[in-house]
């Protein structure tokens, strides 16, 4: 199996290098033949873009780097990877370090050792000792979870968690469409759609921002979440 790392990046300047350097030092299961490491650029405004490309002139990486003239949006910048990727794997790495990339192997080993078609990491299963998050997002997040999950009738611990990990072939069965942070819920309900019973759910660290240490996902965000999860979970629009 070959893997494509999708990055969505926007104004990650300090953490971006970081999280490439965990990438790379992974050690991935025998059955991950290739690797490679795909990192959109979503019209940043501070450095990240010039991070990044000064970062592979000095790595011996598989890393391709695009950019959007516009700032168009999680969902939009996760598409334009999907769309360059060859790997028959793909999982969505944040570029702020609120996920912790070693928790990628034993994603890829429960996709692989269930034979699962989609991973969806979770902040919220036990067995992992985590910070505790801010209660409103806690809160906001355990509702659409729970409305999510009432929709689709299969029981998740965590709609939004940024960790999702797929087989390239499931998207040849859905189209997604979300350009924001909707995206996440977007994915995990049509994924569901198609065969629940080819879904699993791992717990992975996290270590949460707040605004003031660059936290892009804002309260008012939560409205348009909301509303896809209504569009594709309550009026199943394809």
């Amino acid at each position: 199996m070959n893997l494509s790392i999708i990055i969505p990046l926007y104004n990650e300047e300090n953490t971006i290098s970081l999280v490439l350097d965990k990438l790379i030092a992974l050690p991935f299961p025998p059955f991950i033949n290739s690797v490679e490491i795909i990192i959109v650029d979503d019209c940043s405004t501070d450095s990240s873009n010039s991070v990044v490309a000064e970062y592979i002139k000095e790595k011996n990486f598989q890393i391709k780097l695009l950019s959007n003239p516009v700032n168009k949006g999680k969902g939009y910048v996760v598409r334009t990877g999907i769309k360059v990727a060859s790997g028959d794997l793909i999982i969505i790495q944040d570029a702020d370090l609120e996920l912790d990339p070693n928790d990628i192997p034993k994603m890829l080993n429960a996709l692989y050792e269930l034979n699962v078609d989609f991973v969806n990491g979770s902040r919220y299963l036990p067995g992992i000792v985590r910070p505790l998050p801010s209660f409103s997002r806690y809160m906001g997040n355990r509702l659409f979870t729970l409305l999510t999950s009432f929709l689709i009738n299969v029981k998740i611990s965590d709609v939004a968690c940024g960790y999702k990990l797929f087989k390239k072939d499931l998207l040849n069965k859905i189209t997604l469409k979300e350009n924001g942070f909707g995206f996440e819920a977007e994915l995990i309900i049509k994924a569901m759609r198609i065969n629940p019973t080819k879904v699993c759910e791992v717990p992975v660290q996290y270590i949460p921002r707040d605004m003031d240490t660059g936290k892009k996902l804002k309260n008012r965000h939560a409205f348009g979440i909301f509303w896809v999860i209504l569009k594709y979970g309550l009026f199943r629009v394809k």
